[in-house]
């Protein structure tokens, strides 16, 4: 968690330097104000936790102070100070918004104890939001690869994990590189604590500096509140960094130093604060060849390459293929609230472990959800499959197949491409040219397909020629 930060209120110096010191030794950073109008500028930054404020001072009184920071939206705690203790001061105080008040002469022991109160309350608070969130964002459990390569991912993640080292994880786009810094989290000491994941690439570079450090209300135009910026919300817990690739130079020099030094000081603040938040990158490009072109700085790729663990594509995990296709059917009807998985035909699964894969897991997921969507019957076909995949997997199905002669192989195909050539008319309205178009063949081509595939009766010859409405 984040150091506290203290704002002592008090114009009287003496006091004012009493409570200051008092606060350090407890270990929480501060500041001082010595009176009202001082205080207000300070407080309007939103980066105070904390106000030791004294109520009745030369140029205004402290409750008037805390109304007016209550009406402003500030969130700061107040604990209220005064030398006139009475019954109506403490009810009037807690009725402004005040936490708790302390009387004159202050006590060393007793301000440490209310500020280590309000420290531990912090504490809770943010531990309840992290088990709220990981309730919203409760799912199934992670899939489990069987695959050599995953096996030896997960080898190296049991390994890293337990560390507070910089993990950079590389491999193509959609293999899983968020699935594995999630692995590393969720089997660390920080597992309680935030995991905040963040593209690099979609944050605008005029914002970068402020989304990761925060700022304070009015560091720059349209600042109307303050922020604590994602080192800061990460802090006791994981900031994963996708696409760090894209970051521009001057930005990597500012988080090679937070990387290094753990402190983060917000647009517009006069404060540092310190931040216990573990960086995990991951990067689809060669980082290596981007610090030669002189994209990428060396000593910030060596301080995030410390450790690296590289997610294989999907083409070299044939083995994951069949259990992955039953995992995503599963998700997709237990996010529909359906309590069966969805099936899928022999064929179509044998066309999907035939396929490539480009885009790797991520285009498997979206090639089961499309198939989930058009299936009938909770059961998915041949003919629900996107028609390049099927293309693309054809000449490989033979291979693919456990089961059949190379005559029911041959059939099963015949069918297939059969339906793709029906299913591309339907979908056209019936429009033939229109069909043709979609599947990147000629008219003529078409109705030769037609012609060749429509199913034979051995009594009647050759089969009747398809129509030649266009």
């Amino acid at each position: 968690m984040t150091t506290m930060h203290v704002l002592v209120i008090d114009d009287e110096p003496a006091l004012r330097q009493i409570l200051a010191d008092a606060v350090i030794r407890a270990g929480y950073s501060v500041d001082r104000a010595s009176g009202v109008a001082a205080a207000a500028a300070k407080l309007a930054s939103g980066d105070v936790d904390v106000a030791l404020c004294d109520i009745k001072m030369r140029d205004g009184n402290g409750l008037d102070l805390l109304r007016n920071s209550r009406a402003a939206g500030i969130e700061t705690t107040f604990i209220m100070v005064t030398g006139f203790a009475s019954l109506e001061t403490a009810v009037e105080a807690l009725r402004a918004g005040a936490s708790d008040y302390i009387t004159k002469p202050v006590h060393y022991e007793e301000v440490l104890h209310r500020l280590s109160q309000i420290d531990a309350l912090r504490g809770l608070r943010q531990e309840n939001r992290a088990l709220r969130k990981a309730a919203r964002d409760s799912a199934p459990k992670l899939f489990h690869f069987t695959s050599p390569v995953m096996l030896d991912v997960d080898r190296l993640v049991g390994k890293v994990a337990p560390t507070d080292s910089t993990v950079l994880i590389t491999g193509e786009s959609g293999t899983g590189k968020g699935v594995v810094a999630r692995l590393i989290h969720d089997q660390s000491g920080r597992r309680d604590g935030p995991f905040l994941p963040v593209n690099c690439s979609a944050v605008p570079e005029q914002l970068l500096e402020s989304e990761f450090f925060g700022h304070t209300k009015g560091a720059f135009t349209g600042a109307e509140h303050a922020r604590k910026g994602l080192f800061l919300e990460a802090d006791g817990g994981t900031l994963f960094l996708d696409e760090i690739g894209e970051l521009p130079l001057h930005m990597q020099t500012k988080m090679l130093q937070m990387v290094e030094d753990k402190d983060v000081r917000p647009l517009g603040s006069e404060h540092i604060r310190r931040a216990d938040t573990r960086i995990i990158a991951a990067t689809n490009c060669n980082l290596a060849e981007r610090v030669r072109d002189g994209k990428f700085r060396e000593d910030f790729y060596f301080r995030l390459s410390m450790f690296q663990i590289q997610a294989p594509p999907l083409r070299e995990r044939q083995s994951d293929i069949s259990a992955l296709i039953r995992f995503l059917l599963r998700d997709v009807r237990s996010r529909a609230g359906a309590p069966e998985a969805m099936e899928i035909d022999p064929l179509a699964e044998d066309i999907l472990l035939a396929h490539n894969w480009p885009g790797n897991v991520r285009e498997l997921e979206n090639v089961i959800n499309r198939a989930c969507i058009l299936a009938e019957d909770n059961r998915i076909s041949v003919a629900d499959l996107p028609s390049a995949i099927i293309q693309s997997a054809a000449p490989q199905i033979p291979a693919a197949a456990a089961t059949g002669s190379d005559g029911y192989l041959r059939d099963q195909m015949r069918k297939l491409e059969l339906e793709i050539l029906r299913r591309t008319i339907e979908d056209a309205g019936g429009d033939r040219r229109l069909a043709a178009q979609k599947l990147g063949i000629g008219l003529s081509s078409l109705y030769r397909k037609m012609e060749e595939l429509q199913p034979r009766d051995p009594d009647d010859g050759d089969a009747a020629p398809a129509s030649a409405e266009p």
